[in-house]
């Protein structure tokens, strides 16, 4: 099976890549904006006639989109986010290779949803901010293409290669520069919002099995469990080994708690994650049924939070 990969070296991206290349049956070829793709194309800016050339050429049975943008204005997010989703749309409509599609969504274009709830689905989507609009625009646009295609919406993943703006990649920098500095006191906020984490590898074994499937529409991908950021902390904070006190700079005056967690100092030149609202526009909680990945794509989620926290950390720790 020939697979073509659009985003191979973005977070999401370099690990469907290895996930792919460690099986047989799968002939990749990467595209992307970067040196190191097999191919060179820049989704927000080429043409779909020049795509349309490129499938036609290499016939691939199965085109992946991992590529996207989630920090900027309306604008780049538009152009990367839903502009480049039209022009694959339409190179494929164009394109005599009947390649299935498999895009990679997300779960801000659900935006905030009601706490204790597991948000299926055939949610209504209300997202949040122009990342999740962005997001949800290039849904549709899958989803009205006639294309053989299925949208994976990802919750919030974690693991190796978290980026450091994210807010588990802040707080481990956070705890890092505790540690490093002595310091036995850490200020956070939003410690009380709940997200459902999911590892990037098991988000990897779920984009090669809908490869591999006949699903269509769109699909949750998460581990069906909020999780406390609060939690997460603790997590962390037993992992990397720090025993300070965790201070949340949103919580009542006077409230801590002293436990294995690690808190950012408030530092102008550093600032602390209570300076970053949760970035996504979900809310203080969102949480996935998976029901659907689990029957229509076979898929469960497989490595656990303390497993992706504790590669979080490793990265983080070897800067110190």
């Amino acid at each position: 099976m020939r697979v073509l990969l659009i985003g191979a070296n973005g977070y999401l991206g370099r690990f469907v890549a290895d996930r792919l290349l460690a099986d047989p049956a799968v002939q990749l070829t990467a595209l992307g904006r970067g040196d190191d793709a097999d191919v060179r194309f820049d989704l927000a800016t080429g043409s779909p006639g020049a795509l349309t050339r490129f499938l036609d050429a290499v016939h691939p049975g199965v085109v992946i989109n991992c590529a996207g943008a989630t920090r900027g204005g309306a604008r780049e997010l538009t152009r990367h986010n839903t502009v480049a989703v039209a022009t694959v749309c339409e190179a494929l409509r164009r394109s005599g290779c009947g390649a299935r599609l498999v895009q990679i969504g997300c779960s801000a274009e659900y935006g905030p949803s009601q706490p204790g709830s597991s948000t299926a689905e055939d949610a209504v989507p209300r997202p949040g901010g122009p990342y999740g609009v962005s997001k949800l625009a290039a849904t549709e646009l899958v989803l009205g293409s006639g294309l053989d295609a299925v949208v994976l919406r990802v919750f919030s993943p974690a693991g190796p290669g978290t980026p450091a703006g994210s807010p588990l990649g802040r707080l481990a920098e956070a705890m890092r520069r505790a540690m490093q500095a002595g310091d036995g006191d850490l200020k956070l906020g939003g410690l009380g919002t709940q997200r459902d984490f999911v590892d990037v590898r098991d988000v990897a074994r779920a984009v090669h099995a809908a490869s591999l499937s006949a699903a269509q529409g769109v699909i949750n991908i998460g581990s069906g469990r909020a999780v406390r950021l609060r939690d997460a902390a603790s997590v962390l904070a037993r992992v990397a080994g720090y025993g300070g006190a965790l201070h949340e700079l949103d919580a009542p005056h006077g409230s801590h708690l002293r436990s294995s967690i690690g808190h950012p100092r408030t530092d102008p030149e550093h600032p602390s994650p209570a300076a970053y609202p949760y970035p996504d526009g979900c809310g203080s909680w969102q949480q996935a049924d998976v029901r659907t990945a689990r029957d229509r794509l076979g898929w469960r989620p497989r490595i656990s939070l303390e497993e992706s926290l504790a590669d979080i950390w490793m990265e983080a720790a070897c800067r110190i």
